[in-house]
């Protein structure tokens, strides 16, 4: 057998492992669902209205961490700036629900410009500045919400019904999906991840795709918001709390290289944020304590960042 054989088989083999690898999230969505709902006697499959309503903010937020994971980088603000676009939306609730909308959007937007200006102009690593943001904005939060919620006007629960949430992030989803495999736009996001240098050689400029992608991330993440007020009527105190590591979870479990780059695929975004979902759930149905519920998704976080983690990427993320 000659190197050029042994060079063909390799290649073979590497990429029926890929293969594998990439439904493992879907056979794994559909395993949880099939095991929780025997162990919780069918509990599971009957709360699914209740599991889907959960879903929605976690998916919408998830779809601009998405876009921000794909070109290597990383935000862990995202709690905050739900937080933040919650208590604007409602606000701005009793003058008019449109403007409450665009409230929520332009003030996720404002927060990932904030971001965006010191990870692109100031160079700071994406994680520090998200870090930071993070907890600046959570004492806005806590300062605005902490002697009581701030309510919504009553008529939110007008738009709280299952075609108008469903509407609202499926079109989120389509839009995303069509921009990320379709546009130029969505082509620079991977091949920043892969390789931000020889992109820019391409002529790329990268600084303002990286900008931009956080304004975009974040007017997402106020979208989300509407929804989150829809459903809630007000925002306490810990409105958007753990929202960041829940997405980060989500699109780790839906095979997401954290690394970014070539290797990123829309559906992540939608498997991902059902598993960690019906993950949650199933845990919550069996009576677990909080305890063992952290150390399962623990220890399946770390099985799935095992198998999707990209080792020579790692030392790159921006």
């Amino acid at each position: 057998m000659d190197n050029k054989d042994i060079t063909i088989r390799a290649l073979k083999k590497q990429s029926l492992i890929n293969r594998i690898r990439s439904l493992l999230p879907f056979i794994g969505l559909i395993a949880m669902c099939i095991i929780f709902n025997l162990l919780t006697k069918g509990s599971m499959w009957n709360s699914r209205k209740l599991i889907m309503n959960q879903v929605y903010v976690v998916l919408i937020s998830a779809t601009g961490v998405f876009f921000i994971m794909s070109m290597g980088s990383l935000d862990f603000s995202q709690g905050s700036i739900l937080g933040i676009a919650s208590i604007v939306v409602c606000l701005l609730s009793g003058k008019s629900m449109l403007l409450a909308v665009i409230g929520g959007i332009v003030a996720g937007a404002l927060i990932g410009a904030f971001n965006g200006y010191f990870y692109v102009n100031r160079k700071i690593k994406s994680f520090i500045v998200t870090i930071c943001t993070m907890f600046l904005f959570r004492g806005f939060i806590k300062y605005m919400a902490s002697n009581s919620p701030v309510a919504a006007n009553i008529k939110i629960y007008d738009y709280d019904t299952t075609a108008i949430k469903l509407g609202i992030t499926a079109t989120v989803l389509i839009i995303s999906f069509i921009v990320f495999r379709f546009t130029k736009f969505g082509i620079n996001l991977k091949a920043i991840g892969a390789g931000e240098k020889a992109v820019k050689f391409a002529g790329v400029r990268t600084d303002r795709v990286k900008f931009l992608i956080y304004v975009l991330s974040g007017a997402i993440t106020g979208l989300a918001a509407f929804v989150n007020i829809v459903k809630n009527g007000s925002a306490t105190a810990n409105v958007g709390n753990q929202l960041e590591t829940q997405i980060l979870i989500a699109l780790v479990l839906g095979g997401m290289p954290i690394s970014g780059g070539a290797k990123v695929r829309f559906e992540n975004v939608i498997v991902g944020s059902l598993l960690y979902v019906v993950l949650t759930n199933g845990l919550i149905m069996m009576g677990l304590t909080t305890q063992a519920m952290q150390l399962i998704q623990g220890i399946v976080f770390l099985i799935f960042v095992a198998l999707f983690a990209d080792r020579e990427s790692l030392s790159v993320i921006k």
